[in-house]
């Protein structure tokens, strides 16, 4: 049974906690693992500095214990290692109980020669057994098979090691972009949200500048908080800002808005510089994600990420605006457009604010309609005639859930 604490709730010390066999992958295909993880900023438990004794440490076990991911490596002499066996059962139980994502990775050996111990696999599991309890065996055995039925990846089906790491890498880095509770009630806010981190394109290291773009009150600022929102953490520099124009002179204008912005992005109070492009030259080698909300100046663009150049690899720069040619100026060629909701969106997100729910209760469906179409299908309208009906609502849903004796 999983722990009633959620995987969301729970606050993960690590990102990836890796299992395996040193002498078998330890300078292959983990250095390279690392290499692509740590590209993505994913946080990597590191076991170099932990003296392995016949007893494993409680460090490892806290450790996996704290991580979000477990990577385990079946190699041909994984089972050699009672070591390797003893994090194996570890990582089972924090999967059962506390809902840690495994994912197994099959290193030139038969996933079925894994979960049965059979094959050679299944040999050096028979040696490693000799002068060991039973229990110590059903609790390996056990946990030998339900890992190594979990989906996972085998070598063999790749066409090279590079491309299922690079793969790999890729899903974990999916599965750690995690939605957040704070947008919940935006109905509709995951297809946003999928959509631009597609456009964003994650699985590259090279830097990357989008547009989102729409009319007025489509919800383009939520979108983009809630983009925000989901993957900030995996960038040391990040900033979500909305400036706009108040000096007359425009000199004086870009100097103003690089020192808030870099005051903003790098943690420094107070930055003051005397000659613009600066940016450029303190930006240079990082890895940064920028959110410029409801942008209507091509000047603060060109100030401030006027060539995707200025940054380091793997950055990712989102421009929100309602001008669509302003992002043709810009050269921006990968674009959102944000539409207003459909008239069944518009619906849903009024039951949604209204009710807690995307579909009303008995006897308030012709009201959630009226609301919608009053609202003409704007979201920031809907949210105001939804939470204007919100206490009415939850009275009456109480009432329906009351069970007649």
């Amino acid at each position: 049974m999983k722990s009633s604490s959620s995987s969301s709730s729970r606050c993960w010390r690590y990102d990836v906690f890796p299992n395996f066999r040193g002498e078998d992958v330890r300078q292959s295909l983990i250095s390279h693992l690392r290499k692509e993880l740590d590209g993505k900023l994913v946080n990597t438990f590191n076991d170099t500095r932990i003296e392995r004794s016949r007893k494993i440490n409680p460090e490892l076990l806290l450790a996996i214990e704290g991580s979000r991911i477990s990577l385990v490596v079946f190699s041909k002499n994984y089972t050699s290692s009672t070591w390797c066996l003893d994090e194996l059962v570890k990582i089972q139980e924090c999967h059962e109980q506390l809902d840690q994502m495994v994912i197994p990775i099959f290193y030139n050996v038969d996933p079925s020669h894994v979960r049965k111990q059979t094959g050679e696999f299944g040999k050096v599991f028979v040696e490693t057994c000799k002068g060991r309890t039973e229990n110590e065996k059903r609790k390996w055995m056990r946990a030998l098979t339900e890992v190594a039925n979990l989906a996972g990846e085998d070598l063999r089906n790749w066409r090279s090691e590079a491309e299922m790491l690079e793969n790999i890498a890729k899903d974990v880095l999916n599965k750690l972009i995690t939605p957040s509770d704070n947008f919940s009630d935006f109905v509709g806010i995951g297809a946003h949200i999928e959509t631009l981190i597609s456009m964003l394109r994650f699985d590259s290291e090279k830097a990357r500048m989008i547009g989102i773009c729409g009319p007025s009150e489509t919800g383009k600022t939520t979108i983009g908080r809630a983009l925000y929102s989901k993957i900030k953490s995996h960038f040391h520099h990040r900033v979500f800002v909305a400036y706009k124009r108040t000096m007359p002179s425009d000199y004086d204008q870009k100097l103003y808005w690089e020192e808030q912005f870099l005051s903003e992005i790098l943690c420094q109070k107070d930055i003051k510089i005397e000659e613009c492009g600066v940016v450029e030259q303190r930006l240079k080698h990082k890895k940064v994600l920028i959110v410029l909300d409801d942008v209507d100046d091509i000047e603060l663009l060109q100030t401030l990420v006027g060539r995707i150049r200025w940054f380091g690899s793997g950055s990712k720069i989102v421009v929100i605006t309602q001008k669509r040619e302003l992002l043709k100026a810009h050269k921006i060629a990968h674009v959102y457009e944000v539409e207003f909701p459909s008239e069944e969106m518009a619906h849903q997100m009024f039951c949604r604010y209204a009710f807690g729910k995307t579909s009303p209760p008995h006897g308030f469906s012709e009201l959630a309609f009226e609301a919608a179409k009053l609202a003409s299908n704007r979201p920031k309208a809907l949210k105001h005639f939804g939470s204007s009906f919100k206490d009415i609502g939850q009275g009456r849903v109480g009432e329906d859930s009351i069970e007649t004796p």
